[in-house]
């Protein structure tokens, strides 16, 4: 008895979700970057200097002036894959779907305690069945954004 074929659902989505920074946010990034180096001088913390300003230029360079890339989703018998990676059902022990602002996306919830989440954005149209087909492997359980995800959401990163 052969094991019936399901079909893939493929998708294109963004890899995060670009949020505007005005003026006033580099502002601001930058006036805590200067109270944080003043206060690491003044405590003679010379790693922490460094670690502040190297944190600030690549927050600057890396996360605020690259367009998030357009990737390439596919759902299949073993499991998730973005581009040429695959995320194995198995390596995850529950998924739910979370909505911000007018976007979805699908977190993953890993088995290992320290791993962090998967999110993975699709559109709302295909919501339906990416949801049924992610629900016949694995179970769904709500989710909320924890504290680091509500720090990066409000610093817009």
């Amino acid at each position: 008895m052969t094991k019936k074929a399901e079909a893939a659902i493929n998708w294109s989505a963004k890899e995060y979700i670009p949020r505007d920074k005005n003026t006033s946010w580099y502002v601001w990034l930058v006036l805590i970057a200067l109270v944080l180096v003043g206060l690491s001088v003044w405590l003679q913390w010379w790693t922490f200097t460094v670690v502040v300003v190297l944190g600030t230029m690549a927050l600057v360079v890396g996360y605020t002036n690259r367009a998030p890339r357009e990737l390439h989703y596919s759902l299949n018998n073993q499991g998730i894959v973005e581009g040429n990676k695959l995320y194995n059902y198995e390596d995850f022990r529950a998924f739910g779907v979370l909505k911000t602002d007018e976007n979805f996306s699908i977190m993953l919830t890993p088995r290992k305690r320290f791993l962090p989440r998967v999110e993975i954005f699709f559109p709302q149209e295909q919501g339906e069945a990416i949801v049924d087909a992610l629900g016949a492997r694995l179970p769904m359980e709500e989710v909320k954004l924890d504290f680091l995800d509500k720090i990066v959401k409000f610093l817009k990163i």
